[in-house]
């Protein structure tokens, strides 16, 4: 076969893998509900090759029926680095041996991307020797959790090191940098990016076609942080919930989470200048698209409330 053959048959088969991926992602079940999606509990836990040596995780949160929660496995010839943990012990013994599985490298890092409960609440599960990073501000709920912990409740894991900006981590030939893009989802929340693979795990600043949860988050910086990520122009935004998508699905919903939020907020100011008292805000809210999200009846009403308080200049 001639060069010009060969380099012919080679964009027909790119050709060909592009028209399945874009038509995989039309096809594609947008939800955060594995019940909607088709799929059943013993479909989990998934593991999703995202590059060489780079993996997403999904397991059943069992704090949220039918929802995921996802880590990013990052695996180097010097150990591995794990971005976020489970709510359960059992599910983090699932994922330490799930890792295993994968590469017989310990695991050296555990960055803790959230310091919810059904992100952290196994991590005492997690090998002696693993070094956890969070930000300061969810160091210090941390240490408050710790100090409050009942005796039958697992061990809350307080991390040694901290992030309040940027850190880069080289492991072996891989450069992980752990980031804070700004306040989102809480006030400490720490993203990992992998700039060789172009790889952003967003932890619960990008959670896929869920209706946000924003008990805790800071609603016009949480915009803000989302199009700091965006501007990244990362190939792939890994969630902290939902699923985990082909790369183009991933970033068109990262999108629509933010216009999501945005949604909120607008409808959280229309109805405090219209003198709704918050309490009975989130019936008369309209969320258009998003009124259909997954948890939206669970989450609206702590959203509005939130806007509210920042709008009353409550959130420092």
């Amino acid at each position: 076969m001639s060069d010009g053959l060969k380099a012919v048959r080679y964009r027909c088969v790119v050709l060909l893998l592009l028209m399945c991926v874009t038509l995989h992602a039309q096809t594609l079940v947008r939800t955060g509900d594995i019940a909607v999606r088709g799929l059943k509990a013993t479909d989990f836990p998934r593991i999703t090759k995202l590059a060489d040596n780079i993996y997403g995780y999904e397991q059943l949160d069992p704090t949220k029926r039918g929802l995921t929660a996802n880590n990013l496995i990052v695996v180097t010839t010097s150990g591995v680095l794990v971005a976020e943990g489970q709510g359960t012990v059992d599910n983090v013994r699932r994922l330490v041996s799930d890792i295993a599985t994968i590469t017989p490298q310990p695991i050296k890092y555990v960055v803790i991307g959230s310091e919810h409960g059904d992100h952290m609440g196994g991590d005492s599960a997690f090998p002696d020797g693993v070094t956890f990073i969070a930000h300061p501000f969810s160091k210090a709920n941390l240490e408050r959790q710790a100090a409050n912990r009942r005796p039958e409740q697992p061990k809350t894991v307080v991390p040694t090191e901290t992030v309040d900006a940027k850190r880069v981590l080289n492991l072996g030939t891989t450069e992980i940098q752990i980031l804070f893009l700004g306040r989102a989802h809480t006030g400490g929340d720490l993203e990992v990016y992998l700039p060789r693979e172009n790889i952003l795990f967003m932890s619960e600043v990008f959670i896929n076609r869920i209706f946000p949860s924003m008990a805790n988050g800071y609603p016009t910086e949480w915009i803000a942080t989302l199009k700091k990520a965006d501007e990244m122009h990362a190939s792939v935004y890994v969630p902290a919930h939902g699923f985990i998508d082909p790369p183009q699905v991933l970033h068109e919903e990262m999108l629509n989470y933010r216009t999501a939020i945005e949604r909120v907020v607008a409808e959280g100011k229309r109805l405090h200048d219209s003198g709704v008292p918050a309490d009975q805000a989130t019936g008369a809210g309209n969320f258009g698209m998003f009124s259909d999200w997954t948890r939206v009846g669970d989450n609206a009403a702590n959203a509005i409330k939130r806007v509210y308080m920042e709008l009353d200049g409550q959130l420092k």
